[in-house]
C-alpha cells in the first residue's frame, strides 16, 4: 500500500477509471480506514469520502466528527452538517462542488440511507457496486499489514493457552467464554475480532452457535474456540476444537479427518494457484472420509481488516491468489445433534508455498481438567 494520504486516494481514482466511472465513493469501514489510516464509526450520519477518477477528492463529515476529521490530514473540500439542520443540503453541496455524473459504491458496506442520499442531491447520478475493484485492493497485504495481523493472532493465541489451563468441567460455555475475552485484553488486544464462538458438546456442531450460560461442560465433550483478537486494524481468525477428560473414538477419527483436509489445503496453497483448487482438495479429502454428509461449509475466507473479506475459497472461484493474500484454511465436520471438528489456520501466501501465520499446536488436544 502507498505511504502518502494522497497516493492512497490516488489508488481509488485508478478504480474509477478502470471501471468506466467518475469516482469511487467510500463509507466508514475497512476500505475507509486503507484509504485515510484512520478509523471511524458507522453510525446514523452519514460520512463519506468521495475520489474522482480526475481531480481532488471531496468528503461529507458530521459536524461533531470534524475534530477527529482534523487528524486526516485530508485536504480536499469539507461539507460539513449538524444533527440540528440535516444532511441534505450538504450532500446538494458535495454533489454540486463534484460535478460528476457515476460512481462506483462499495455495495457490501454503504447502506441504503446514504445511496438515497446522494440520488436526491442529483437524481441523475448513476451509482454502480464496485465492492469487488474497491475492496480488491486490500487483498495483498503488506508488509505493515502481515505484521499487524501477525500480533493479533500472536496475542490469541496466548489467551487460548491461558484459557485452556483454566477450564474446569461443570463450567458454563459462557464462563468460559469470559474467561477467554478477559485474556485477550490482558494479552493486548485493542478490541475483538468478533464475537467469539465458545461452545461445547453438541453446539460444536453448529458452525456459528454461541456461549450458553446454561450448559456446564462435562467429560468427553468436544469444546470449541473460533475467536480473534483485533490489532492495529487487523484481524486474527482462528478456530481449534479440543476434547475435555477424554476423546471417543469417533471424535479421534473425526479431528484427524479434519486435520488431513487442513493440511491437504496447505499443501496445495502457493501464488497462482485458484481459490477453487484449494477448496477442491480439502474438500476432496472430507468427502473421501466416512463422515461427508457432516460437510457444511467451504474451506475459507480471506482475512485482514475484516473477518470476512476476499478471496472466498470455495469451488467455483477460479481467482488466481497473488503472493501476499491472508486467508483462512478452516475445514469442518458437523454432525447436528452430536458434535463438530474444526480447526482453522491464518495462511500467508508466498511466490513458492505459504506460510502459516497461525502456530497454536494442531494435533488432538485433550484438556486434564
Amino acid at each position: 500500500m502507498s505511504n502518502s494520504l494522497s497516493d492512497r486516494l490516488s489508488d481509488y481514482a485508478r478504480v474509477a477509471s478502470d471501471l468506466g466511472v467518475d469516482a469511487v465513493a467510500l463509507v466508514p469501514g475497512p476500505n475507509f480506514s486503507r484509504a485515510l489510516e484512520h478509523d471511524f464509526m458507522s453510525h446514523e450520519r452519514p460520512f463519506l469520502i468521495v475520489i474522482p477518477a480526475h481531480g481532488p477528492a471531496a468528503a461529507l463529515v458530521p459536524n461533531l466528527e470534524l475534530g477527529s476529521w482534523a487528524g486526516v490530514g485530508f485536504d480536499g473540500a469539507v461539507f460539513d452538517w449538524r444533527d440540528q439542520t440535516g444532511y441534505s443540503d450538504a450532500f446538494a453541496q458535495l454533489m454540486a462542488h463534484l460535478n460528476i455524473s457515476s460512481v462506483a459504491v462499495e455495495g457490501q458496506v454503504m447502506r441504503v440511507f446514504v445511496h438515497h442520499a446522494l440520488i436526491a442531491a442529483q437524481p441523475t447520478l448513476k451509482i454502480i457496486d464496485g465492492e469487488r475493484e474497491i475492496s480488491g485492493l486490500r487483498m495483498i497485504k503488506t508488509s505493515a499489514d502481515i505484521a499487524a495481523m501477525q500480533e493479533a493472532i500472536d496475542i490469541s493465541e496466548r489467551a487460548l493457552h491461558r484459557t485452556l489451563a483454566s477450564i474446569k468441567l461443570g463450567q458454563s460455555e459462557k464462563q468460559i467464554e469470559q474467561t477467554l475475552i478477559k485474556f485477550l485484553f490482558d494479552e493486548g488486544a485493542d478490541d475483538l475480532a468478533f464475537s467469539p464462538i465458545v461452545v461445547a458438546g453438541d453446539a460444536t456442531a453448529m458452525p456459528h452457535a454461541h456461549a450458553r450460560g446454561d450448559y456446564m461442560v462435562k467429560a468427553g465433550d468436544a469444546m470449541l474456540f473460533d475467536f480473534g483478537a483485533r490489532k492495529n486494524g487487523f484481524a486474527a481468525d482462528i478456530t481449534r476444537t479440543v476434547f475435555l477428560d477424554h476423546v471417543s473414538d469417533e471424535g479421534r477419527a473425526v479431528y484427524e479427518t479434519v486435520l488431513a483436509a487442513n493440511l491437504a489445503g496447505l499443501a496445495m496453497t502457493r501464488a497462482g494457484v485458484t481459490a477453487h483448487e484449494i477448496d477442491d482438495v480439502v474438500t476432496s479429502v472430507l468427502e473421501a472420509s466416512p463422515y461427508a454428509e457432516r460437510i457444511r461449509t467451504k474451506t475459507g475466507h480471506g482475512l485482514g481488516r475484516d473477518v470476512h473479506e476476499a478471496p472466498y475459497i470455495m469451488r467455483g472461484n477460479h481467482m488466481p491468489l497473488p503472493a501476499g493474500t491472508v486467508y483462512t484454511n478452516e475445514p469442518g465436520l458437523y454432525d447436528i445433534g452430536n458434535f463438530g471438528v474444526r480447526i482453522e489456520d491464518d495462511v500467508l501466501i508466498t511466490q513458492d508455498g505459504c506460510e502459516t501465520l497461525t502456530r497454536f499446536p494442531k494435533e488432538l488436544m485433550v484438556i486434564s481438567c
